[in-house]
């Protein structure tokens, strides 16, 4: 058993059923897709014979090595975990760790990337490296080539923008030496078994943190396509960069899926069943506006309320926010806020929250609303369409008792949302 601390959801109050019911939901939900038991099958038996280097990368880096070095023990012969800042929760043997800046790269995250570039440097056909990867990555993971502070701006315009993870990858993939297949290429001769726990729609592999081990089928004209439907201005460095191909075709190199959001989403609907609830999952693969999916669901709450049936909703993915204000909060928060107004006065509930347990630049996993949180809002001065114009989510839920704290989970395999509509 893996020790990352135990989580828990943390509400200011749990004075409702509903609010009592999220919370098993969710802490039930996520335990269920923690990697550790996915890593350990995915290892056993393996053999793997010469020198062995241990990488692991994202949010979830170090709960996946820590169920590595579990299995290989002294068979690795070196390696290092590149995780969030908070993430490391103790010692791994004598691997290296490193905490760095998410979702936009730091210092660490090149420093960090650099020494697992040394790590992997001169071995031979005979040698292999486990690649254990999670969501995250792409900030995390990290060796530019054009300047640290243009990358980051570049980042920076890509999330605020409302591109999708997709097109955010096409894009910065090609500005880094580690992304689009580059790090297995930078491993070779040596084998790269690589063990991926997914956060991206789909599972498609080389865009989960931007495919270090994977070939790229996105193409230079997919990426100037984002560039032009965006409008970004990009200097002429960066341009002739993602004029530039990446590797589509890899030697010697194994890539593993181990966890998905249609596992989470399933996870969640178990929970729905064990407390009483009736659970359709809508769709794993959520993929709009952020305020746009909170409207929905709580139109969908709304429709059932009052019917003196117990029931629940999922949807799993990863909606975008697209910034029009200066505030605080994240997609899981906005997309809770957003489905206030619709169950006002309902025997209802929306919660949606990030696996990984953070959401945006918060100490949120995501946010809570029910029946009775307009009024809370609209008796704290607080207008719903005024707070998301501000992408303020955080400041109004914390108001009124509404953010969802867990700490990092150990897991990465995107977001859930769920409808309770309580008879």
């Amino acid at each position: 058993m893996c020790d990352f601390k135990t989580f828990g959801v943390l509400f200011m109050d749990q004075n409702s059923n509903l609010r009592r019911d999220a919370q098993a939901i969710i802490t039930g939900a996520i335990a269920a897709v923690r990697p550790d038991a996915a890593v350990r099958r995915a290892l056993h038996g393996h053999s793997f014979s010469g020198k062995v280097i241990l990488v692991a990368v994202g949010k979830a880096a170090w709960s996946m090595a820590r169920a590595a070095h579990d299995v290989l023990g002294e068979l690795i012969d070196a390696g290092i975990v590149i995780t969030k800042y908070g993430h490391v929760m103790g010692p791994i043997g004598d691997l290296e760790l490193v905490e760095a800046g998410h979702p936009v790269p730091d210092d660490n995250s090149f420093s960090g990337t650099t020494r697992a570039l040394e790590l992997v440097r001169g071995l031979t056909s005979e040698d292999t490296v486990i690649f254990l990867l999670s969501g995250g990555g792409s900030a995390l993971f990290e060796l530019p080539l054009l300047p640290a502070e243009e990358l980051q701006d570049i980042t920076n315009m890509l999330l605020s923008c409302g591109a999708g993870i997709t097109e955010i990858n096409t894009v910065r993939k090609r500005l880094s030496a580690v992304k689009g297949g580059r790090f297995a290429l930078s491993c070779a001769p040596a084998r790269v078994y690589s063990v991926i726990l997914s956060d991206i729609i789909g599972d498609p592999l080389d865009m989960i943190a931007s495919g270090p081990t994977v070939p790229d089928r996105s193409t230079c004209a997919d990426a100037l396509a984002v560039v032009n439907k965006y409008g970004l201005t990009l200097s002429q460095g960066a341009m002739e960069l993602l004029n530039r191909e990446t590797p589509n075709e890899l030697c010697d190199v194994e890539n593993v899926v181990t966890g998905s959001v249609s596992e989470l989403c399933e996870a969640a609907s178990r929970e729905c069943s064990s407390l009483g609830y009736e659970p359709t999952v809508l769709t794993d693969r959520l993929c709009c506006q952020a305020r746009e999916a909170g409207s929905f669901l709580g139109s969908v709450a709304r429709t059932h309320a009052g019917m003196g049936r117990k029931l629940a909703f999922i949807a799993g993915g990863e909606t975008v926010v697209k910034l029009t204000g200066s505030g605080l909060g994240g997609r899981n928060q906005e997309l809770a806020l957003a489905a206030a107004e619709e169950i006002d006065g309902f025997n209802c509930a929306v919660f949606s929250v990030g696996s990984d347990g953070t959401d945006g630049p918060t100490d949120a996993a995501g946010g809570y609303v029910d029946g009775a949180t307009l009024s809370a809002l609209k008796a704290a001065a607080l207008d719903v369409h005024t707070v998301l114009a501000d992408n303020d989510a955080y400041h109004a839920l914390k108001a009124v008792n509404g953010l969802i704290i867990t700490g990092p989970t150990g897991t990465n395999v995107n977001d859930v949302a769920v409808v309770l509509v309580s008879g």
